[in-house]
């Protein structure tokens, strides 16, 4: 078969590009062939990209002085960001020609013989608020089968006018598999048909595997800090988790604002390194669904520090499924949580099984 995939290839973080390499190579394991459409949409990148970053802020969106200097520290770093990103998308990622725009997707992208909704956030909010319907393949004929494999909401509260949307559209797919219960239970609502939950596509492969792209293991002790969300709560825990077992500190970050949260600095760490850096911790803390699942895979002791329930429902599902759900930290430094050391055969005998449960459902959904 020949697959297009849409999926979110392109934001500058570690689990988009991560997801994407393993959808791919998922789909090339049972034996077929597959494009990511290259779909980055003008206001996502470059300065646009950082004014609909800005929409969200309210502290910086107050005043015109205020506007500007957060364009003038932001650009810097995502200009850095993204052209190192790019480099690694090329490298690894088989892409189709660059589209900016749903029209140049209706009237470009090639024809295959099914077209993929991938992995990661895709029917959530996009950069600067609202939402996209490119990635439930609208700009696709109705004769061409849809299919969806780990797709996530990203969050479980919408407006009612966007579910009716969300509807309207997820009815035309063949079929549907979600990445989270909680998207499970938002299609089950809408009365869509669906396969169920699938693993994150990460999973689809073991920790041997993932460490064929480390060129260079670590083998000094520290704790790792990966942090997504601007949360002073995991800035805090992770310097005083770090000094309470007598750690060095290593904080991975891609992006220059972030200079300021602590510890020894990694900054845009290519794929190599990132790996190396989560399986050779002795401790990650993190409030991130790919550095939580890469922890996982490697069998590296981690602790969650989270933020809202809404935007972070992907770990609590994660960890409910595993049975491991006081990895979370529930006080604020709580960590007593790291001499409750995770049990690994268990947890590797549950993925192991989801990982042949989700090969299925792939397969499924590819040649059915």
């Amino acid at each position: 078969m020949n697959i297009k995939i849409i999926t979110r290839h392109f934001p500058a973080n570690y689990g988009s590009i991560l997801q994407s390499i393993a959808t791919q190579k998922a789909i090339e394991k049972l034996g077929h062939k597959s494009q990511i459409i290259d779909y980055i949409p003008k206001n996502e990148y470059g300065v646009r990209g950082v004014l609909s970053l800005l929409k969200q802020k309210k502290e910086w969106n107050n005043s015109a002085l205020k506007k500007f200097l957060y364009v003038v520290l932001r650009s810097p770093g995502d200009v850095i960001a993204n052209f190192k990103f790019s480099r690694m998308r090329k490298k690894y990622l088989e892409l189709t020609p660059r589209y900016n725009t749903k029209e140049e997707l209706r009237e470009n992208v090639e024809p295959a013989e099914i077209y993929m909704t991938g992995s990661d956030q895709v029917w959530g909010e996009i950069a600067g608020g609202g939402y996209d319907y490119s990635y439930l393949l609208d700009f696709i004929s109705e004769k061409y089968p849809k299919v969806a494999y780990s797709a996530s909401f990203g969050k479980i509260d919408f407006s009612e006018e966007v579910l009716l949307q969300y509807k309207e559209l997820l009815s035309k797919y063949k079929y549907i598999s979600l990445r989270e219960l909680d998207g499970v239970n938002i299609l089950n609502q809408m009365g869509i048909p669906n396969l169920g939950q699938v693993l994150d596509p990460v999973y689809m492969f073991n920790s041997e595997w993932w460490s064929r792209f480390i060129k260079k293991e670590r083998t000094d002790k520290y704790v790792l800090v990966y942090q997504i969300h601007a949360n002073k709560d995991i800035e805090e825990y992770a310097k005083k988790f770090a000094k309470e077992k007598g750690l060095k500190l290593i904080r991975i970050f891609p992006l220059l604002h972030q200079i300021f949260r602590g510890g020894r600095l990694a900054y845009l760490p290519n794929i190599s390194q990132f790996l190396s850096y989560i399986k050779n911790a002795e401790y990650v803390v993190t409030d991130s669904f790919h550095g939580t699942s890469f922890s996982l895979i490697f069998n590296t002791q981690f602790i969650n520090v989270l933020a809202k329930v809404n935007i972070n429902s992907r770990i609590y599902s994660l960890l409910k499924i595993l049975g491991i759900e006081d990895r979370i930290v529930t006080e604020k430094f709580d960590f007593s949580i790291a001499d409750r050391k995770i049990e690994y055969n268990a947890i590797n005998k549950k993925i192991d099984d989801l990982r042949e449960k989700s090969y299925y459902i792939l397969k499924t959904i590819i040649e059915e």
